[in-house]
């Protein structure tokens, strides 16, 4: 029985509780860092004139980046702000990356133009 009694009790010290309004705030900031990084590095690889397949090893260059960023700005403590860093590096990918296609190619459209 106090094998039982103490299982329980290791059981609730191991639980953790997160703040759900806290959780959507730190990942609406990541989406909002997400996007405009992928428009900053768009605008950057379309400038520097990145083409192919360069210009997506640019996008995910960057997202590791950033990815990194964010780790280093939590600290050693992210388990307190984020679920997992997995979701960190995944999440919103492919919604940045055609943020990042917009703005990469951008920068083309406006070289075209001023020489009409």
């Amino acid at each position: 029985m106090a094998d039982n009694k103490e299982s329980k009790e290791t059981k609730f010290k191991d639980l953790v509780s997160y703040s759900e309004p806290a959780l959507r705030n730190n990942a609406s900031i990541v989406e909002y860092c997400r996007t405009s990084m992928s428009a900053l590095s768009g605008c950057t690889a379309g400038i520097l004139g990145l083409t192919g397949l360069y210009g997506f090893a640019f996008y995910i260059f960057s997202v590791f980046v950033l990815w990194g960023l964010i780790l280093f700005k939590a600290g050693h403590l992210w388990q307190k702000y984020f679920l997992n860093r997995h979701s960190l590096l995944t999440g919103g990918f492919f919604s940045g990356l055609f943020t990042y296609v917009l703005f990469w190619t951008y920068p083309f459209f406006k070289i075209i133009i001023s020489y009409i």
